[in-house]
């Protein structure tokens, strides 16, 4: 759980508002970064950290973090310049066999990635690859549906990480693989909406190896005073680029190694 921050800045409230409100309205709304400090990180962390902990208040569990922004085509897409991370609730939990309402979200994008599920905690002084190597019961294949409040995707750093690194849901594949001496820079990616091919990747593509990424992930999350626990989700990062999802979209992930993950969308009303 995160640990309850200091009370947050005007500026950092009034962000805070701006993007429960987006939520509760289902509009999205301007860019926060007018609100913030310039490239103020901490900031932006801070009003992440006051939005979970009311989800948390309103009945929410955390079910473990993501890393974001982690593949260079990713950050070539949303303009940005390095990875940021945010944190995962049961809310956004998503069964494999179960179309997504896609009145959930706003502008939904969609990612395929490496999930851990971790055995220990990783909240050591040093953490690195091999440290979480160790700390792994096992890896699925898993899809991410990345979500933004900012109106049209509009986003630097300082927005995507008061956003909650643009979280929305997750899915998990039920196949579980062990770590063993498998080599998750080698596995490959490749997304399919419906037979098309929409994007490809390897796991090279998140920070050159999923371990290292979910290292820096546990490393950072750790100095936010959020480190990851015994039996969290992670998800990695994205193996390729991100694809919009529309309305009765059907996608179907498969990562060598790992296994296959697949996410449908009702149509929504619209």
């Amino acid at each position: 759980m995160p640990t309850r921050s200091a009370p947050l800045t005007v500026a950092a409230a009034r962000a805070l508002d701006r993007l429960t409100t987006a939520r509760a309205t289902a509009q999205p709304c301007a860019p926060v970064r007018d609100l913030l400090p310039p490239a103020d990180i901490g900031a932006a962390y801070a009003v992440q950290s006051a939005w979970v902990s009311r989800q948390i208040e309103a009945g929410a569990r955390v079910a473990g973090h993501k890393i974001g922004l982690t593949n260079p085509a990713v950050q070539a897409q949303l303009g940005v310049d390095r990875p940021d991370f945010g944190t995962l609730l049961d809310t956004m939990a998503c069964p494999a066999d179960e179309p997504i309402d896609i009145t959930r979200t706003l502008q939904p994008k969609i990612e395929a990635e490496i999930a851990f599920i971790l055995a220990s905690d990783l909240d050591a002084a040093e953490i690195g690859p091999a440290d979480v190597a160790a700390a792994t019961a096992y890896v699925v294949a898993a899809l991410e549906i990345v979500d933004s409040r900012i109106a049209d995707w509009d986003i630097d750093i300082v927005d995507t990480i008061a956003d909650n690194a643009s979280s929305g849901l997750f899915v998990l594949a039920d196949r579980h693989r062990e770590l063993g001496s498998m080599d998750l820079r080698a596995c490959t990616m490749t997304l399919r909406r419906g037979e098309e091919v929409v994007s490809t990747g390897s796991g090279a593509a998140c920070l050159g190896d999923p371990l290292a990424a979910v290292a820096w992930l546990a490393r950072t999350a750790r100095d936010h005073g959020r480190p990851l626990r015994a039996g969290d989700v992670v998800l990695s990062g994205a193996l390729g680029p991100v694809v919009p999802v529309r309305p009765g979209d059907a996608f179907h992930a498969r990562i060598s190694g790992i296994g296959e993950v697949a996410a449908s969308f009702t149509k929504g009303t619209g």
